[in-house]
């Protein structure tokens, strides 16, 4: 069925407004249940053993101490998960490998970074799981580590996988390397681009890997039946992918895995994968009982994926013109112990901004002995945008040229081509540039030690498989419930698509999260995906509601259907076709749906195409203190193409939250390793992501440049926001000092040692 889009010319009642949302009491007076409030009678504690050590070989694993320790109810290692055969599943950009995924939720052969889960123990206590974690033993051998990127490329560099050999490089190298892939996109003759070009820059940078910090740790609850039934409450983005990981990793049918979603703490791409649910559901199997885990943040910290740091060299030539004719850029990418960093997403978004006639993007996917990489909003883009941005930045002083004017006459428009195959089907990029030219902000003088920044980004947005379900109660209520976990604010964006979309109030419209059984496939809330996929399913169903109406009026009445229409949330007669009947409201004709038909029920599923990507232009303007090096944001305006705007507050909540997080990549947040590659920094009082303390108010004007293959044009907000703000704020405090920062964090320290430099 396709989805009705909505007359452009008709006004909109309800899209666009800011309704209370549905889970806000939850959540303010303490009611919502996240993934730590579940208690089950009988339940008993789970708790996992994490390795010391950055590399180490597992000879032995003696569990027997700890489990004659009483209270003691199961215990499990590695062995005791089926293993897997080695392969890589599903589409290159985001492919699967259960081989590495098992080794990663229970270590086998070796441990490969500290924190490394090696065995689980389920107790009737937490005291009594972590006495019996004391009394195992493993005896390692200690291998050398590798932290660093570049080091891990380097011959000789201490190897994780001892078979591991490139893919993507023909032939293929004779040696095992730490280099899991090498990619390449590319277009032109990069030759001639670059002798066409007046100005030529060419810089190395580097990034480090930063956390996603939801403010929620991992957390689960598993009951294993005696029927071989199980059930789990997960705090995850995406219940149906943790139904699908914990059941493949654990050798079990999919209809034996019901798997309930729980309120969500945060989670940014970094919930989107298990850690600690099969190890639950293994546990609960072994010992009959249910069993909870919850990680520390430590354990957070140390053993779940944060974003990859990276080392890229970007060199751009342009014309005096300020014509940008050829970009070539190497981007290296630490995905962690296992492969899996997002470089596919870095190399594809490096230019795809920009119309640039000759340029390629190379990339290297490089395992090192820290936590698997996991996604962050828009992973991938906003580490290569740092290094484009910035060198952008300086030809556009080279050649005399304001950066939004460099910026827009290289923009990409509908039409345009990108590096990876298929041409932008979308405006809305040249948009952002204009609306920061026009903003009054952008003109205001700067004083001493203070400068101005701009920068921008690119995210895909996803679409992808979604399913809904609307049922219409006696007095014309209605409940709409999806798969999709509500992390965004996605069950009002979803409720005000269904009232707009049949005509009655917002507040008529109860929008729920389903479980596994109780509703058809939705893939994860991530990619900036559901209110774009999960909205079209929701719309469909309505418009079979709307179907339905027109068909119960039409028996009421005794006439045609042809002689019904939908209007304000009533049937209606069509002007002068079939005599004089009052419209009848949804409620009305809900009071006799027993003589009608029966239930009033729709349901859709959509597998989502034709979404539109996201474009931001943000500027930061910035203070910079010559005897600190500390810098202070005084300004930041965040344009974003937002397709149209939903639930209005919370698209401008996203912005906001994206630019909050960008400032943290850009000025404070970092993994600090020491040489014996254990983490310096694990938790929030060394970890320093941004206080409110440390920002400005964050002016956030939304673009709105419809998607015309949603019936209310929307488009992924969530993600995009994060990609320009590191880039920007290194071109302010450029700007602020005379000095270029190329490595984040841009920390104090860092600052003044360029300042006195």
């Amino acid at each position: 069925m396709l989805t009705k889009t909505m007359d452009p010319a008709k006004a909109l009642k309800l899209v666009g407004t800011s309704p209370v949302r549905p889970d806000g009491v939850p959540k303010v007076t303490g009611q919502a249940v996240y993934g730590a409030d579940t208690i089950l009678p009988g339940m008993i504690w789970g708790k996992i053993l994490r390795s010391p050590h950055a590399h180490a070989r597992i000879k032995s694993i003696d569990t027997s101490k700890a489990a004659a320790l009483a209270g003691v109810k199961a215990i499990v290692t590695g062995a005791d998960l089926p293993d897997h055969k080695f392969e890589y599943v599903g589409p290159e950009r985001v492919a699967v490998n259960y081989w590495h995924m098992t080794r990663n939720i229970l270590a086998r052969e070796k441990v490969l970074y500290e924190g490394h889960a090696i065995a689980a123990v389920a107790a009737t206590t937490p005291a009594i799981a972590q006495q019996a974690l004391d009394l195992i033993h493993v005896d390692y051998e200690i291998l050398p580590h590798v932290i660093d990127v570049d080091a891990a490329m380097q011959p000789g560099a201490p190897l994780l996988f001892e078979d591991m050999i490139t893919r993507g490089v023909e032939p293929a190298p004779a040696t095992p390397s730490n280099i899991a892939k090498r990619l390449e996109f590319s277009v032109g003759d990069l030759a001639k681009g670059f002798a066409e070009a007046d100005e030529v820059v060419e810089m190395s940078f580097t990034t480090a890997a930063v956390h996603q910090g939801y403010i929620e740790p991992h957390s689960c609850v598993a009951r294993y039946g005696a029927d071989g039934q199980c059930e789990l409450w997960s705090a995850s983005q995406g219940h149906f992918v943790v139904r699908a990981y914990t059941a493949k990793l654990l050798g079990m049918d999919i209809g034996s895995l019901l798997v309930h979603p729980a309120e969500i703490g945060g989670g940014f791409g970094g919930k989107t994968v298990v850690y600690v649910e099969p190890v639950a559901v293994a546990l609960s199997k072994k010992s009959g009982l249910p069993v909870k885990i919850m990680m520390s943040r430590e354990d957070v910290l140390k053993a779940t994926g944060p974003t990859s740091g990276a080392s890229m060299t970007v060199k751009i030539g342009v014309t005096k013109a300020g014509k940008i004719v050829a970009a070539d850029s190497t981007f290296k990418f630490q995905a962690g112990a296992f492969p899996g960093s997002p470089v596919m997403n870095g190399a594809m978004c490096a230019y795809a901004c920009y119309d640039i006639p000759n340029s390629r993007a190379v990339g290297y996917d490089v395992v090192s002995n820290r936590p698997k990489s996991a996604a962050y909003r828009a992973p991938g883009s906003p580490i290569s945008a740092f290094g484009v941005e910035s060198v952008l930045d300086i030809l556009a002083k080279k050649i005399g040229m304001d950066p939004l004017e460099l910026r827009y006459k290289n923009a990409v428009s509908a039409g345009s081509p990108t590096a990876w195959g298929p041409k932008h089907a979308h405006d809305g990029f040249k948009e952002t540039i204009e609306a920061l030219m026009q903003h009054p902000s952008y003109k205001i003088p700067l004083g001493k030690n203070q400068g101005r920044g701009v920068a921008s980004g690119f995210w895909f947005n996803g679409g992808g498989e979604s399913a809904a379900t609307l049922h219409v109660n006696e007095d014309g209520s209605v409940v709409v419930a999806t798969g999709s976990m509500d992390v965004g604010g996605s069950r009002a964006s979803m409720a005000l698509m269904a009232a707009e979309t049949l005509g009655i109030p917002y507040d008529k419209v109860r929008s729920t999260v389903a479980d596994t059984a109780s509703i058809g496939y939705n893939h994860v809330t991530g990619g900036s995906r559901v209110t774009y996929a999960t909205g079209i399913a929701v719309v469909q169903a309505c418009n079979t509601v709307i179907e339905d109406m027109r068909g119960r009026a039409a028996l009421t009445w005794d006439v045609s259907i042809d002689d019904v229409i939908w209007e304000d949330g009533h049937a209606k007669l069509v002007d002068g076709r079939a005599g004089d009947h009052a419209p009848l409201s949804l409620a009305a004709i809900a009071a006799k749906r027993a003589v009608t038909g029966g239930p009033i029920v729709a349901e859709a599923a959509v597998n989502a195409g034709g979404m539109a990507p996201g474009f931001s232009t943000q500027f930061y303007d910035v203070e910079v203190d010559p005897e600190t090096g500390h810098t202070r944001i005084l300004r930041v305006v965040a344009a974003q193409d937002v397709g149209r705007a939903i639930h209005h507050d919370y698209c401008e909540g996203q912005i906001q939250g994206g630019v909050v997080q960008g400032i943290g990549w850009a000025l404070n947040e970092e993994y600090v390793y020491d040489k014996d590659g254990h983490l310096s920094n694990a938790g929030f009082l060394d970890y320093r992501i941004p206080v409110a303390s440390d920002l400005p108010h964050i002016d956030v004007v939304m673009v709105e440049v419809p998607n015309p293959n949603h019936p209310f044009g929307a488009k992924g907000v969530g993600e995009v926001n994060i990609v320009p703000p590191m880039a920007a704020i290194a071109n302010a405090i450029e700007q602020a000092t005379g000095k270029r920062m190329t490595s984040l964090p841009m920390s104090p320290p860092k600052v003044l040692a360029a300042i006195d430099g």
